[in-house]
């Protein structure tokens, strides 16, 4: 199990109370194994060009605080953070929580899904909550699946429901687009991973059949990095762009196993110290997961038997993981969401909610964009990671 990590905090809403006369937030270090140093910063005052003047406490030092930015420092532990308010922040997209969002190839459209039974682009036609949703590669069509076992297919442009998958005996936890989208992915509380013609709606195959839950999956490309095998029978037709790929199964039952998409064959199984809530891969051989228990695992598909290594910034649960150019953003249940430099032990911390969970991610190009229980959708411009 991974050990706890030195981490800074600081109040939620900094960027606005910091800019009030005498505004006053909390800052905290959290040592493990030590009490918690606290500290406040205090404004004394707002520059001409709007950005706050900062003094901190004493443990605490801050310097070249921005509109948007403030890097913090505990000196007498030796560590530092820099934490990132909302570029925008939207709040009336969904009358409830927002569970899951996306960003289009082209980054010009974004859909969310809610527990209001909606996601939009205005696109109704679940009957009850619904989890997932994501883009096609070509960005006119909107994939989602929900509490109502089914999965979907959507027109961006009339909002038409274009395909409906039946099949799943119980809830939709994750689903995935193969290629260009002639194929799909869905993973249910049922224990199935099911492969589907997207224009027919029809299942091909059960890729996986457990008896525990499958709450996350990724699908990517590995080439020749690892032994795929060759499927026991002849491919449907309908089956297209599943050589060469490795679908990652994250279950309820702390397993996270590497099945080939094309022959159905397990290709490794590693356990975890908790239950995987997320997954996603990093690179052509490297897949991050992430637990109940706060642990982030990084394990290599050709070396799967032991951690590449396991960072844990929280003891909340890691509900998202998402790449971002060289590195990866995570969300957790406490409302954190951590970037972590490549290279250094700093991490970039987005801040906004108020220890309300941030259930999913997404990025494009430098923007990040986050959902969370208090039914807000925050938008981040992310500086140069240097």
């Amino acid at each position: 199990m991974a050990a706890a990590a030195t981490m800074l905090s600081i109040q939620g809403d900094w960027d606005q109370v910091l800019r009030e006369a005498e505004g006053e937030v909390w800052v905290s270090c959290k040592i493990p194994g030590k009490p918690t140093i606290r500290g406040s910063l205090t404004s004394k005052g707002i520059s001409s060009d709007e950005v706050p003047e900062v003094t901190a406490s004493e443990e605490f030092v801050v310097q070249e605080v921005t509109k948007n930015r403030i890097p913090v420092s505990c000196p007498g532990e030796n560590i530092s953070c820099t934490f990132l308010s909302p570029y925008a922040s939207f709040s009336h997209i969904h009358e409830k929580n927002v569970s899951y969002l996306d960003i289009s190839s082209g980054g010009d459209l974004g859909v969310s899904s809610s527990t209001d039974q909606t996601f939009k682009s205005v696109l109704e036609g679940h009957t009850r909550d619904v989890f997932s949703c994501k883009f096609f590669p070509s960005g006119q069509e909107v994939l989602s699946g929900g509490l109502d076992s089914l999965v979907k297919v959507w027109s961006v442009n009339d909002g038409s429901c274009l395909a409906t998958m039946k099949g799943h005996r119980g809830s939709i936890l994750d689903i995935a687009v193969v290629a260009d989208g002639q194929n799909v992915i869905s993973s249910g509380q049922d224990g199935t991973a099911r492969l589907w013609d997207s224009a027919q709606g029809a299942c091909i195959a059960v890729v996986d059949d457990s008896y525990s839950p499958i709450n996350a999956i990724a699908v990517a490309e590995v080439g020749n990095a690892v032994n795929l095998g060759s499927p026991k029978e002849t491919p449907s037709n309908r089956e297209v762009g599943t050589e060469g790929k490795l679908v990652v199964l994250a279950r309820e039952d702390k397993s996270l196993e590497g099945v080939s998409l094309h022959s159905r064959q397990s290709v490794f199984d590693f356990e975890g110290s908790d239950a995987f809530n997320c997954c996603t891969f990093i690179s052509s051989v490297g897949v991050l997961a992430g637990g109940l228990d706060g642990n982030i695992i990084h394990v290599d598909i050709r070396n799967p038997k032991s951690a590449v290594e396991t960072v844990s910034w929280s003891e909340t649960p890691v509900l998202s993981l998402v790449p971002f150019r060289d590195t990866y953003v995570a969300s957790y249940g406490n409302g954190t969401c951590y970037i972590p430099l490549k290279g250094s032990e700093q991490v970039l911390q987005l801040t906004g909610p108020n220890r309300q969970p941030v259930f999913q991610v997404a990025a494009w190009k430098k923007l990040v964009y986050t959902c969370c229980r208090d039914g807000f959708i925050r938008k981040y411009e992310i500086p140069d990671l240097g």
